[in-house]
């Protein structure tokens, strides 16, 4: 009889290494735009926290629901 041996198997909704990196580019921006958007905050103009709460809430937001990355502790 021969032994197989089985190699790991890589999840087929796992991201190469570009997008990854792509990913995480685009996420950055949104997180560090919501922490630049806090420079332009006064006490008579509260759009910029605003935006800061809407920019930091979708750069966590979208990579763990849209894209699915919330339950990847489970694959392996």
């Amino acid at each position: 009889m021969s032994k197989t041996v089985d190699s790991p198997k890589t999840p087929q909704n796992e991201n190469n290494l570009a997008a990854s990196i792509v990913i995480f580019v685009i996420m950055m921006a949104l997180f560090l735009g919501s922490i630049y958007s806090l420079s332009f905050l006064t006490l008579g103009n509260p759009w910029p926290m605003a935006v800061c709460l809407g920019l930091f809430a979708a750069a966590f937001w979208i990579p763990q629901t849209v894209l699915g990355r919330s339950d990847s502790a489970g694959e392996h």
